[in-house]
């Protein structure tokens, strides 16, 4: 089993290594470095408790299914922090270029790839037109997490699956 996982996390590094280490744009890097911040708790929380007291009926609907994704997506994502204490990326290979002030809690799961994809689902789900702006954001959002050193794609992958279970069991009980 150990030279699956380590086969596994080679491949990985390779990916993170490809993304991160892709030659520097600084128009990139500004977007990226703000993007990423689209799945913090201050905005995620922010703009869905302003949907709600601002807005009616379905925007409002949707806008409860998403803060209760939120909240209910970031129980296993404190849970598998603990139980699998991951170094992030910029921690452990080297030249990892990484944002001025770095998180060093643990990489795995994303908590911001979580975030942006249990507050989206909902929307995805009631007003599917909205499709085409709020996945690509949200992807970009990922990617963002490992452009900027801080997170593996696994990482990210998982945050998205779990943000997306969450707001999905939140659409079928609100």
């Amino acid at each position: 089993m150990s030279r699956v996982m380590n086969w596994l996390q080679q491949h990985e590094n390779q990916v993170f290594l490809w993304v991160n280490q892709r030659n520097p744009i600084s128009f990139i890097d500004f977007i990226l470095q703000r993007i990423t911040h689209l799945g913090g708790a201050s905005i995620t929380i922010a703009s869905m408790l302003s949907l709600i007291l601002f807005t009616h009926d379905a925007w409002r609907i949707m806008a409860i299914q998403a803060i209760i994704a939120l909240a209910v997506s970031h129980i296993p994502v404190a849970i598998l922090k603990k139980k699998y204490p991951r170094l992030r990326p910029y921690l452990v290979l080297p030249d990892t270029k990484t944002c001025k002030k770095p998180l060093v809690d643990h990489s795995f799961p994303s908590g911001h790839t979580t975030a942006i994809f249990s507050i989206i689902i909902p929307f995805v789900i009631s007003a599917p037109y909205m499709t085409f702006i709020v996945v690509p954001i949200a992807m970009t959002v990922a990617y963002s997490r490992v452009y900027l050193g801080l997170h593996y794609p696994s990482d990210c992958v998982v945050g998205a699956l779990l943000g997306a279970s969450a707001a999905l069991l939140a659409a079928v009980i609100v």
